[in-house]
């Protein structure tokens, strides 16, 4: 049986429960060794094979998934963050798909949960924003046209943008363009969870500017949105006593 497990964001205990046993149980180990925390190799036994598919090309990584359905081994496809989220998972399952081999997948926490904890944030505060676009720009690899920064900041709605935080004086004028103020509160989390995690509040008009003072190049994700000044936004109808609910009469 093949797994793809979500790895988490960083901590190697924000991994799920189930991903842990899935590694425990795990004859073979398949892992992103660029973003992946290599302590979540600890809870492999001392006979699973490891592979880091870092340094392997699609084919290479298949025909190590291929050879282990063969043999009847349980193998892990260890992910960064959630693998829904440019995890490149479909392509892999695709080729599972067509050789008849059965697979699973187990969530993770992404990198914009891992900065929402960091700055213990609520992305959908009432009244400010009830939406969260989980986006990136175009980069080596492109994005569809109908996509754009631009586009998904005409909403203003809260934005976690994602290999981004290399192209930030680009990202800082596309959002402006879009329809972002330039007060519009702003954050960037590097390496969300990590031992080396970094947090800077900033605001759309002085990403560019704070991207540098920190040095942050890439390993980051971009926050922007009136979230992020944890103001202005009105109270939950879910515990409000005259608001009657399945458990629980107005008072």
């Amino acid at each position: 049986m093949i797994y793809f497990v979500g790895a988490g964001c960083g901590a190697a205990d924000l991994i799920t429960v189930r991903g842990m046993k899935l590694l425990q149980l795990a004859d073979v180990i398949i892992y992103a060794g660029s973003l992946v925390n290599p302590e979540l190799l600890e809870y492999a036994k001392k006979s699973c094979e490891i592979y880091n598919s870092a340094t392997m090309t699609l084919d290479e990584v298949m025909e190590v998934m291929l050879k282990a359905d063969k043999e009847n081994k349980t193998l892990v496809r260890l992910h960064t963050g959630e693998p829904s989220i440019y995890g490149a998972v479909q392509e892999q399952m695709h080729i599972l798909d067509e050789n008849g081999i059965a697979y699973e997948s187990c969530p993770g926490v992404s990198a914009c949960f891992g900065a929402a904890a960091a700055l213990n944030l609520e992305y959908t505060l009432p009244e400010v924003s009830q939406s969260l676009i989980i986006t990136r720009m175009a980069g080596r690899t492109g994005v569809p046209k109908k996509e754009s920064i631009e586009s998904f900041a005409a909403h203003g709605a809260s934005m976690a943008i994602y290999l981004s935080s290399g192209m930030l004086k680009e990202l800082q004028e596309r959002l402006l363009a879009g329809g972002y103020r330039e007060d519009t509160p702003a954050a960037i989390v590097y390496k969300a969870s990590w031992p080396d995690e970094g947090k800077y509040i900033c605001t759309v008009g002085t990403l560019a500017k704070t991207g540098e003072e920190n040095e942050i190049k890439n390993l980051a994700v971009v926050l922007v949105g009136d979230v992020i000044a944890k103001s202005g936004y009105a109270l939950s109808k879910l515990y409000d006593p005259e608001f009657e609910t399945a458990f629980r009469k107005p008072k």
